[in-house]
């Protein structure tokens, strides 16, 4: 995989758990920037799966294809479904669901760059 957009996605991830972790701690549901930056996350995992694709396909790695694969899907669909659940949710409960999906996605581009490296 390409380390730079991989620590660009994990710093980015963290900057939004932080910024969504700053909303929790003031009781507030997320808006429409919060929902314009996961959208942009977004953007970044979807461009992050096609390059892992084919990446994948070319390289002479022994990589894991299957469980590459189903990490590059996960870290697609956490976010969103984040996002989802804190739309859904009026609560702060919803807020934090967020956090922790920021969260995830961050550990699974660890888990992603691992797997690439051979050290799964």
């Amino acid at each position: 995989m390409t380390g730079p957009l991989t620590f660009v996605l994990a710093t980015g991830c963290l900057l939004f758990a932080l910024w969504v972790a700053f909303l929790l701690m003031r009781d507030r549901q997320i808006g429409r920037a919060t929902v314009l930056a996961a959208a942009a996350l977004e953007v970044g995992f979807v461009v992050q799966a096609v390059l892992g694709i084919v990446l994948l396909i070319g390289t002479d790695r022994d990589v894991n294809g299957i469980v590459f694969v189903a990490y590059l899907i996960g870290a697609l669909i956490v976010l969103p479904a984040g996002v989802w659940w804190a739309r859904a949710e009026p609560s702060s409960w919803g807020t934090g669901v967020l956090v922790v999906a920021a969260l995830v996605d961050a550990v699974l581009l660890a888990r992603l760059h691992d797997i690439w490296n051979g050290r799964a």
